[in-house]
């Protein structure tokens, strides 16, 4: 068995040559306006072993770095309509679709779901990102959850999407999650997706006039060797631990360059 297969990186090369990073790369869940469907999650893209992608994506192959090159970084914001894209270099996740409103819900990472007042259908999502919004058929006062990166949105209820669990940080925590529909029969208000998660928001029934929830923002979390030293650029923020043999620095907000040495 390889060492990366055992999650345990090379560090040779870095004085120069190539090394590996995995990744997992999420983007901004959608909002969710007054009334709409619920918001489709952030696409979820992963190289980390052992691990998924969104949609029922396999991990994809780890990338690999170059000491002293620097790579772009994005963080995508969580949308009050859809969600923002993440990035890391080449490797991009698509933000979240809005939810429709007496229409079908909009594609993204995670589409959007079906909107309330007759037969929709949630939006499409990425493939090997995230899963299609649920759909709804007929007037009966309820619109359809947004797609999550674990699943769909419920089909004929208010249900979002299940997300995708990762250990990437020590722990097992499940992001991506889509955003629940709205019936104009419940109590609540909806909700904002949670920061740093890409979680797609839940909507409000139309009582709650005004009432628009915003999708979670994305997060990066790159995963390399120990022996390396990243450096977080401007315009970014993000932090780095020691995960196991290990390092893990996950990167929270913005838009800027880093690199290794």
């Amino acid at each position: 068995m390889s060492v990366s297969a055992l999650g345990i990186f090379s560090a040779a090369g870095a004085g120069g040559g190539g090394f590996s990073v995995e990744y997992l790369v999420i983007a901004g869940g959608a909002g969710a306006p007054n009334a709409h469907g619920g918001g489709g999650a952030g696409g979820y893209r992963s190289s980390i072993v052992g691990e998924s992608s969104g949609g029922g994506g396999s991990a994809e192959s780890a990338f690999t770095a170059a000491a002293g090159t620097n790579y772009t970084v994005t963080v995508g914001a969580g949308g009050s309509s859809s969600g923002v894209n993440s990035s890391f270099s080449t490797i991009t996740s698509v933000g979240g679709g809005v939810g429709g409103y007496f229409s079908n819900g909009t594609s993204g990472g995670s589409g959007g779901g079906a909107g309330v007042g007759g037969t929709y259908n949630g939006g499409a999502g990425t493939t090997n990102q995230g899963y299609r919004g649920g759909n709804r058929d007929g007037n009966n006062g309820f619109s359809a959850g947004g797609g999550g990166a674990g699943s769909a949105g419920s089909d004929g209820g208010t249900g979002g999407g299940s997300g995708v669990s990762s250990s990437v940080t020590g722990s097992a925590i499940t992001r991506a999650v889509g955003g629940s529909g709205m019936d104009n029969g419940q109590a609540g208000s909806g909700g904002n997706g949670a920061a740093n998660t890409g979680n797609g928001a839940s909507a409000a029934p139309p009582p709650f006039s005004g009432v628009n929830r915003t999708g979670g923002s994305g997060v990066v979390f790159l995963k390399y060797a120990s022996t390396l030293t990243i450096t977080i650029g401007a315009g970014l923020t993000g932090t780095t631990a020691t995960v196991g043999a290990n390092k893990v620095t996950t990167i929270t907000n913005g838009t800027g360059n880093v690199s290794w040495a």
